[in-house]
């Protein structure tokens, strides 16, 4: 996990669930109605879909503890229709079920063992990674989807820390598919970033959170080349 540690990981994963959750308590049917920035998706879509990835990884954590292998979803349809059953419930349900799968998950983590943080677990994707790599996952989705929410939670209210580990992440993905060269920095070149790819390569200069949110397709930066989807 390079430039993050466990405990970071940890901590931003609480920070992205406290932002989503202080965002969803104010909604009622009306605005978990509103749809989200995520093509067919409403802010309802979201919040199921966190609710649901929260139980998925504790499957993870599950094998991690038992060795009892626990696929994190069944098939991807499975995954697709809990997440259009979890849209349906009730806006204070729908809530409730974000927040205590978050609870059931944090617990979880909480009970493994040093020796059982390092089993190696397979990911929906079907990577194989150690334990340790769950609350990085976890806070990728908390605090990106916080953002997604579209009610006054920005990329700026996310640690900095936070942001860099994302764009590292995103450009070591974004980086084994074809793509433009791209050089990404910030304004006191604190951070530098590079993307191989073809052609002459872009110079963007923009503030880490803007960088972030343009990485993962959320904000377009003026006079940057446009990119694929993130995920």
């Amino acid at each position: 996990m390079s430039g993050r540690t466990l405990a970071d990981a940890r901590d931003w994963a609480a920070h992205g669930t406290r932002l989503f959750l202080a965002a969803a308590e104010t909604f009622g049917p009306a605005e978990y109605a509103a749809p989200g920035p995520l093509p067919g998706w409403s802010r309802a879509h979201l919040a199921a879909h966190l609710a649901a990835n929260a139980d998925a990884l504790g499957n993870l954590v599950h094998w991690a503890a038992t060795g009892e292998p626990t696929p994190m979803y069944a098939s991807a349809a499975e995954r697709l229709a809990g997440i259009e059953r979890g849209r349906t419930l009730p806006a204070a349900e729908l809530t409730a079920r974000v927040r205590e799968s978050a609870e059931r998950l944090t617990a979880g983590l909480d009970a493994l063992t040093p020796e059982q943080w390092r089993a190696p677990v397979t990911t929906a994707q079907g990577r194989t990674v150690p334990a340790t790599e769950l609350p990085w996952m976890r806070a990728r989705e908390a605090c990106v989807h916080a953002v997604d929410l579209a009610a006054g939670v920005t990329f700026a209210d996310l640690p900095d820390g936070f942001l860099a580990a994302l764009c590292e992440d995103v450009l070591a993905k974004r980086s084994a598919a074809p793509g433009p060269a791209l050089t990404l920095r910030t304004p006191d070149d604190s951070a530098r970033w590079y993307l191989p790819g073809g052609g002459e390569s872009t110079t963007v200069t923009a503030e880490l959170p803007l960088i972030a949110a343009y990485l993962t397709g959320r904000q377009h930066i003026e006079g940057a080349p446009h990119l694929g989807p993130w995920l």
